[in-house]
């Protein structure tokens, strides 16, 4: 009879082992731990279009998005370069952290001091292919600049996890991951929550209400939140 290497299984108990739904479950957790990995993302051709039709996709059905540009086609048609451009942006200047499967990402921006360089002729790019949703557009963005704080932050413009994945705690993932670079370095965060069910999520995660909601005309309110650095709880000055 032949040896076996002390503490090696047995060929028959370790095909078992591979087979059995213990092993399977194994494996498949293996694998959602892979597909889950968070990864900032690299600048290159095409990624801001991707980045952005990610976001627009989780985005679609938004109350805010559905009042900004309410008839469904043109949501598909205007959403995604709108949103690949602040993706373009923040691949530039700030930071883009996604699953390794892409099917959650979050956009950052840094606020310091000095404001962020703007997109060259951006205001009529997006009119050019918002065509009369740009009025719009342009309002929710001025009440929005109207009430974001001058001290310096980190600033979240978009936390989106694509249909079908989300309630799989992606966004806390991807929350966690930023938020410990934020703690190390003393940075708070700002963001405006889109619903009330996203303003609950940032609530777990330490973010405060900023003042009043911010309403559209005849529109669903925003939550402007600050999540305070590590080293003060101080609310911040709003522009």
């Amino acid at each position: 009879m032949g040896t076996r290497l002390a503490g090696q299984p047995a060929t028959g108990v370790r095909e078992h082992r591979e087979g059995c739904p213990v092993g399977r479950a194994r494996d498949r957790m293996t694998e959602i731990n892979r597909m889950t990995e968070i990864i900032r993302v690299q600048n290159g051709p095409g990624v801001a279009e991707t980045i952005g039709a990610i976001i627009a996709t989780s985005f679609h059905e938004q109350e805010i998005s559905a009042w900004t540009i309410p008839p469904d086609d043109d949501r598909r048609r205007v959403m995604p370069p709108l949103f690949s451009m602040a993706a373009e942006s923040a691949l530039v200047h700030g930071e883009v952290h996604a699953t390794a499967d892409l099917s959650a990402v979050a956009v950052w921006f840094p606020q310091g001091a000095e404001p962020l360089p703007e997109t060259p002729d951006r205001d009529a790019r997006v009119e050019a292919f918002a065509g009369p949703h740009w009025e719009r557009i342009r309002r929710m963005e001025e009440e929005m600049d109207k009430r974001h704080p001058q001290d310096p932050h980190h600033y979240l413009a978009f936390l989106a996890v694509l249909p079908g994945h989300q309630g799989r705690r992606m966004g806390t993932r991807l929350l966690a991951e930023y938020h410990r670079k934020l703690d190390e370095a003393g940075m708070p965060a700002y963001l405006e929550a889109s619903s009330t069910r996203s303003r609950r999520l940032y609530l777990r995660h330490g973010y405060q209400d900023l003042g009043d909601p911010i309403f559209m005309p005849d529109g669903p309110p925003m939550f402007p939140m600050w999540r305070p650095s590590r080293s003060t709880a101080s609310a911040p000055l709003t522009s």
